[in-house]
């Protein structure tokens, strides 16, 4: 039997994706927690990791520019995860993980696949390639949604989260396919790797 998995998120964006991997991996997904950003998920990660002790969590953080790897940024943020803590890095952040199905991702944007990075985990600011993308897209209301208004001081557009669970959680000949995916992303496979464990 696979128990409930709660999950512990930085926002919107993550907790769509974790539940697409989750469903991939046949893993139930439990209770979301989080979404407040990742300085909140860090400052009560400890917290959650006492739960862990007794219940399985998943708790996925981008890397950023924290530190030069996945393995040291784990070390410094949570030394001694409890037995059910999974805790995985998304490197740089979990939109790697998106550019990674660059076929399908291209379909959703009108773009040309060859303007996808080939090295999604190579990118230092994967959100900003991705709306850097949509930029270039042929469709007016893809730049629309997802690209910020000028001036605005907004990182992404007004329909950046609705576009992005287009991609990941609607079924459509362009979703986005983890399997697929986790061949151009090792930090992906490895948190695919992480969930068939638990199943």
């Amino acid at each position: 039997m696979t128990y409930p998995i709660n999950l512990l998120v930085e926002g919107p964006t993550d907790e769509v994706v974790l539940h697409r991997l989750l469903a991939y991996a046949k893993v139930p997904p439990g209770t979301t927690y989080g979404k407040h950003g990742k300085a909140a998920l860090l400052a009560r990660l400890a917290s959650y990791n006492q739960a862990a002790r007794h219940y399985p969590w998943l708790v996925v953080v981008d890397l950023d520019q924290d530190a030069e790897c996945a393995p040291d940024y784990l070390a410094e943020i949570l030394p001694t995860p409890a037995p059910h803590m999974h805790l995985r890095v998304a490197v740089h952040a979990i939109e790697a993980w998106l550019l990674a199905d660059a076929e399908h991702l291209a379909a959703l944007l009108h773009i040309p696949r060859t303007r996808i990075p080939v090295l999604p985990d190579a990118e230092d600011d994967p959100k900003s390639t991705l709306v850097g993308l949509a930029r270039r897209s042929r469709s007016p209301t893809i730049r629309e949604d997802m690209v910020p208004r000028p001036g605005s001081g907004a990182k992404v557009g007004p329909g950046y989260v609705g576009r992005i669970i287009e991609f990941v959680a609607t079924s459509h000949s362009y979703a986005w396919r983890p399997a697929v995916a986790a061949e151009y992303s090792n930090s992906l496979r490895r948190c695919l790797d992480a969930l068939r464990r638990l199943r």
